[in-house]
């Protein structure tokens, strides 16, 4: 495997990671209210989503064929998340394809496009930690299974 396809393999395993914490929260973590301050966790799953999209705008518009925004009131339908962040998934790597293949940037971020996936593996990372952290808080912690599993990158 070459250093790009490498590359491109990290986004893979990254995002089904993303989905395997998803499939981990029981469903009726999805109707726990709002929290008074901070986000719910299902919003920084959507927000996950959406700042893909907002990525997608500014480097592949093309990409974005079929991709909506969730917005914080579909948020708590996890099958509109699931799909939305597979959906996403895969057109952020094509845009880093197309990207790689063209060796150029991807518009509106400076450096180059290994960069930028690991920007957006911090990024989402980064949500993982808050996601725990607000389902926890909403008496839904992440099981053991899940919360160590999510650092397996060899088998995801």
């Amino acid at each position: 495997m070459n250093l790009e396809e490498q590359l491109l393999d990290t986004w893979r395993i990254h995002c089904r990671i993303n989905l395997y914490i998803l499939e981990a929260i029981p469903a009726e973590a999805f109707a726990t209210p709002k929290p008074a301050k901070g986000r719910h966790f299902a919003d920084m799953l959507a927000h996950i989503h959406n700042t893909r999209l907002m990525w997608l705008e500014s480097g592949a518009k093309t990409l974005l064929a079929g991709l909506a925004k969730i917005d914080k009131a579909q948020a708590t339908n996890p099958a509109l998340l699931r799909d939305g962040l597979a959906a996403s998934g895969q057109a952020i790597e094509t845009m880093i394809q197309q990207v790689l293949a063209s060796g150029s940037r991807v518009k509106g971020f400076k450096p180059h496009a290994p960069a930028f996936v690991g920007y957006l593996i911090a990024h989402e990372a980064y949500h993982h930690g808050e996601i725990g952290l607000a389902l926890a808080a909403a008496g839904f912690p992440l099981d053991q299974k899940t919360a160590y599993g999510m650092w397996e990158w060899g088998v995801r």
